[in-house]
């Protein structure tokens, strides 16, 4: 398409926060003209009164997705919970365009869905015809795809940093550790009594532990740039923090490799990229320095045990691992400038 085509979007689950942060992000994007927001529990209402921070912009008002008329669009975002997209999708017209935020579409073994998610998959000709949507590490099947399954927030920043040193053979792809922490925007925005304020402010806590479905997406996607299965350990941490996500890799080296080898790596793969930056030796990422952004910022440090190495990344949750990230395989797809719309600098302090 043009640079200056119109794009008739509709935003499936707009009242969730990655919904919200879809809105706010393509409210700046030059191709979008925002047609459809739904929100089942919130229909009739303005957007406004949902997120009064989106009050100053021009939105049509929120409707049950049974309104919807996905015929008078160009694509879809999806946002809903796991488990719910599927069957959606399933009834929206073939020539639609899907970039799908949820977990529905992204593990290619349906028995691995089922026993990770507790269900069998609802729409199975959907879940082969889907693409992962991990922009840096699968461009060009992302360009001709028409649905799309955007990674997780975890497994965005985790598979950033390790899928290039793994398909390199400059780690092994076994005795993988994955500290991770996040923003308890991750957790979604729901009613829960481990995300009230009380419970969430002045500590930090593990969830999900060698439990969380990030981890087969994780396995998937290093195990195919491994060539063999691969098992990674895994354990995410609730922070008391908004938004923001900060993930520790430990790895062992393949022999002869050094730190360095692996940060000149990951550099070389990443230059040219707009939204991946590779620190140099001694900086360390935080979530302070990308919060708000498209950017995944990532740096290498050798280990105090021999032959090991740690990589971190850091990512906003709501951005490059979600919205942002999911806008920016919009472009890909329709043929428009990777970074469109998605331009703004990390909102600091």
């Amino acid at each position: 398409m043009t640079s200056d085509a119109t794009l008739k979007i509709g935003i499936l689950g707009a009242s969730g926060y990655t919904g919200a942060d879809l809105v706010r992000l393509l409210a700046v994007h030059p191709n979008a003209d925002l047609r459809v927001l739904t929100a089942n529990q919130h229909a009739g209402k303005p957007m406004r009164s949902v997120y009064p921070h989106l009050g100053a912009l021009d939105l049509p008002d929120l409707v049950s997705w049974e309104q919807a008329d996905w015929s008078a669009l160009d694509v879809v975002f999806c946002g809903l919970p796991h488990g719910t997209t599927q069957e959606i999708v399933a009834t929206m017209p073939r020539g639609l365009k899907v970039v799908d935020l949820s977990a529905d579409f992204r593990l290619r073994d349906p028995k691995v869905y089922a026993q990770w998610y507790g269900h069998t998959h609802r729409a199975l000709d959907l879940q082969e015809e889907a693409v992962y949507g991990l922009t840096e590490l699968n461009r060009a099947a992302v360009k001709s795809a028409r649905l799309v399954a955007c990674p997780g927030c975890y497994p965005t920043a985790v598979l950033l940093s390790l899928v290039p040193l793994v398909e390199q053979r400059l780690i092994g792809s076994e005795e993988l550790i994955i500290d991770a922490k996040s923003g308890v925007t991750g957790a979604g925005r729901k009613v829960a009594q481990n995300l009230l304020f009380a419970e969430v402010g002045e500590g930090i806590h593990p969830y999900g532990i060698a439990s969380h479905r990030h981890s087969p997406e994780m396995e998937q996607e290093i195990g195919r740039a491994a060539g063999v299965p691969v098992t990674v350990s895994f354990t995410p941490h609730l922070m008391p923090m908004n938004r923001g996500e900060l993930v520790t890799c430990y790895v062992r080296m393949e022999r002869g490799q050094r730190a360095e080898d692996l940060r000149s790596a990951l550099a070389k793969r990443y230059d040219g990229e707009p939204f991946v930056r590779v620190l140099p030796e001694g900086e360390s990422p935080a979530t302070r320095n990308v919060r708000g952004s498209n950017y995944a910022v990532m740096g290498v440090f050798a280990d105090r045990i021999p032959g090991r190495a740690i990589v971190i990344c850091a990512i906003d949750n709501l951005v490059k691992g979600s919205s942002g990230q999911a806008i920016q395989n919009m472009n890909l797809m329709f043929d428009l400038p990777e970074r469109t719309g998605l331009t703004q600098q990390p909102l600091f302090p």
